[in-house]
């Protein structure tokens, strides 16, 4: 594949990441910003500290402005990430078309960036951790995603090495069962975290977890969907139509 066609892949890539951050902020507003305001109202009622104070940021301005460029951001950054993974991983993992391929570093994305570090480090309201140890835990989780990230890379790797002499069934089960037992070996040896206050709700806890799971679910299956159909009318040409230079060059790498 050729530059011209990575730096189109590239931008198509970040509008995708666009297009899906915006369907997740609206999850996100919706469903997740009353739950962080129903913490920070718990924080309140349960704070010693009294004086008071402003905020350098109001939550107005966090829940909004602030949140929709948060998102946006992230979605646009891991949009020209995952178009990159999809360049290199287009015709090397397998006899997959341009649509079912950015479906398949969609899925592996969602999984090794989020999933399986959440289960380790699951998403936690304001109210809930001590302030000294954020330091602590923002290591922990970072370094949750790289050996997530790590493993994926080298199932993938695993997986096509096993397949001349397993079969591709078996040599995907024996790379998935090897993932499997690699992150719950980073599970065991990574310390946990576990600062919730006693009386906080159950149910407050769930629901905001559930919906930061949500976000990210639509954030990724959002950049598949799109990402994949600017992928297809990018490299496949159309019945009729004669190729383009870039789409015949990306289809010969």
């Amino acid at each position: 594949m050729n530059s011209i066609s990575v730096r189109a892949l590239l931008v198509r890539g970040m509008l995708a990441g666009l297009a899906a951050g915006v369907l997740a902020l609206v999850v996100a507003y919706l469903l997740g910003e009353p739950h962080v305001d129903s913490a920070i109202a718990f924080e309140e009622a349960h704070s010693h500290d009294h004086g008071g104070g402003d905020e350098p940021v109001s939550r107005t301005l966090q829940s909004t402005a602030g949140l929709a460029t948060g998102i946006l951001v992230y979605g646009v950054a891991l949009g020209g990430i995952a178009s990159l993974v999809f360049c290199v991983a287009l015709g090397r993992i397998g006899r997959f078309g341009p649509r079912a391929t950015a479906a398949l570093v969609s899925l592996g994305a969602l999984l090794a960036v989020y999933v399986v570090p959440f289960l380790k480090y699951p998403a936690n309201p304001p109210s809930v951790g001590d302030p000294d140890t954020i330091g602590k835990r923002t290591a922990l989780y970072f370094l949750m995603i790289a050996l997530s990230v790590l493993l994926a890379v080298g199932t993938v790797i695993l997986g096509k090495r096993l397949a001349p002499r397993l079969g591709n069934w078996n040599a995907t089960v024996a790379a998935g069962a090897a993932f499997v037992v690699a992150v719950g070996l980073a599970y065991a040896f990574l310390p946990s975290v576990n600062e919730l206050p006693d009386d906080f709700p159950a149910g407050l806890l769930w629901k905001f977890r559930m919906s930061a799971l949500a976000m990210q679910l639509l954030l990724w299956t959002g950049f598949g969907l799109v990402f994949g159909h600017f992928a297809e009318r990018l490299l496949v040409p159309r019945a009729g139509s004669p190729e383009k230079p870039a789409r015949t060059a990306a289809t010969a790498g």
